[in-house]
């Protein structure tokens, strides 16, 4: 058999890892959608770089879009195997996938506007709200730390990774020929001290792994309360002192969640300034609704806050926004607030509108709070761009940005070695480094060669023959 790598290579968005087995089977790891690259990603996006009809099963990781955004595509270009997930990515998965077709349609309209205007050729979506619709009637969930047969020859572990509600690392036993091989995908590692999530579990030994990156260099803050303290820091700079707006571009799921949750904590210690918090996201909420239904992923501490909180995500003045009126109204609101709104890389969504309305004033700020492909917009603003390009128009950057590290939803390269520390190196053949700029891949790939792994850092559409 072989793995090709047709996504997260050496870069890390769009998440698609197929296996190809000798019997002509072949079982797609996830299929996300690239973010954040411009042309190149759209391209990538339109191109799986394998037929779609030929996969027979894909196995979900968890519901970030990277990881799942693809999955309508590849259901409209033929897919039609199961798709197997934890019950919390199917819930996340559903409201996901229906709002990204959503985002295309009226992004699509908007691009189309200017496009005609400028009689160029009109933008197509990648897929529709009805592909994401009939897509969804091909999942099947099964819990975590339950093996199950896909096939005779394929067997499946879902164990929890920690990273958002329903993540899960992948552990595969494939026999051909009458010898078994273990293939373990990590998906993306969560922190081992995140504050809403239990932590990663262990998982069985493999023959081979691919190991997300994303951190692969770099360290977060080592300080727990950090979270709260750089948030009130940053409220109180730009909306009390400088009376102006706080935008937070932030992923509809985990990121929100986190944010909310932090934002309850300092309104329990008496610290909240009196202000209106708006989440800018009806995908937020309903991604909020689906984090709450799922208590079972929540760890300890969390647990027993829930036994004097009832809500630990709800707090005086928050607001959530629904209709796009209304998100308007906002920015023609000239009162100091807080905005949250999706998406996180700010390359879609509300926020980029929020961004475009405000990023002109001095008196409002930016504030990254995660992950930001370097040539997403969130990823210009992070790395200092005096001018940036929203919707086809130039803006200089006049707001001011800032950023917290310690809120990122992956692991730092201490947790991804503490992550893979229950394997015996001696024993795995490989370690594929996925999910990861290649530069970080790089100095990653020193650290785990120095725990005795064996590291491959594939390229886009690269293919190994595993054994």
């Amino acid at each position: 058999m072989n793995i090709s790598f047709h996504g997260a290579a050496q870069t890390v968005t769009g998440s698609k890892h197929l296996i190809s087995l000798k019997n002509g089977k072949k079982l797609l790891l996830d299929c996300g959608l690239f973010q954040g690259l411009g042309r190149v990603g759209d391209e990538y996006n339109r191109s799986f770089g394998f037929v779609a009809a030929e996969v027979s099963w894909l196995v979900l990781s968890h519901a970030h879009i990277d990881h799942c955004g693809l999955i309508p595509k590849l259901y409209k270009d033929g897919f039609r195997g199961k798709i197997f997930c934890t019950p919390g990515t199917r819930d996340l998965a559903e409201i996901l996938l229906l709002d990204s077709a959503e985002i295309q349609r009226d992004d699509t309209k908007f691009i189309n506007k200017k496009r005609a205007k400028r009689n160029l050729p009109p933008y197509e979506a990648l897929y529709g709200v009805n592909d994401a619709r009939s897509v969804l009637e091909l999942f099947v969930t099964v819990d975590y730390n339950d093996w199950f047969a896909i096939d005779n020859n394929i067997q499946v572990l879902f164990t929890d990774a920690g990273h958002i509600i329903g993540s899960a690392a992948v552990s595969l036993k494939i026999t051909e020929e009458g010898k078994t091989t273990a293939i373990s995908f990590s998906g993306d590692v969560g922190q081992y001290r995140d504050v809403i999530l239990k932590s990663p579990e262990v998982f069985p030994q493999a023959d081979y792994i691919l190991l997300e990156s994303t951190y692969g260099n770099s360290l977060h803050s080592d300080v727990l309360h950090d979270t709260e303290e750089e948030l009130l820091k940053w409220i109180t700079h730009t909306c009390l002192q400088k009376k102006g707006k706080l935008i937070i571009p932030a992923f509809s799921v985990g990121r929100t969640q986190e944010l909310l949750y932090a934002l309850n904590t300092l309104e329990q210690e008496g610290r909240l300034p009196v202000l209106t918090y708006y989440v800018d996201s009806p995908l937020s909420r309903e991604a909020t609704e689906v984090v709450k239904s799922h208590p079972e992923n929540f760890n300890a501490t969390l647990q027993h806050v829930l036994k004097s909180d009832r809500d630990p995500f709800d707090f005086k003045g928050l607001a959530y926004v629904k209709t796009v009126e209304e998100s308007k109204q906002i920015n023609l609101n000239a009162n100091p607030c807080v905005i949250i709104s999706a998406s996180g890389m700010a390359d879609a969504g509300r926020v980029k509108h929020h961004i475009m309305n405000n990023i002109g004033d001095d008196r409002n700020t930016i504030l990254l709070v995660g992950y930001c492909e370097p040539s997403s917009l969130g990823g210009q603003l992070k790395n200092g761009n005096m001018q940036v390009k929203i919707f086809g128009d130039v803006y200089n950057v006049v707001a001011e940005v800032g950023s917290i590290r310690s809120m990122s939803a992956h692991g730092d390269y201490e947790d991804l070695l503490k992550f893979v520390s229950c394997q015996d190196a001696l024993k795995v053949k490989k370690l594929f480094l996925v999910h990861g700029e290649y530069d970080v891949q790089k100095d990653f790939a020193v650290k785990l060669e120095e725990k005795g792994f064996r590291v491959a850092i594939p390229a886009m559409h690269a293919k190994e023959n595993v054994e």
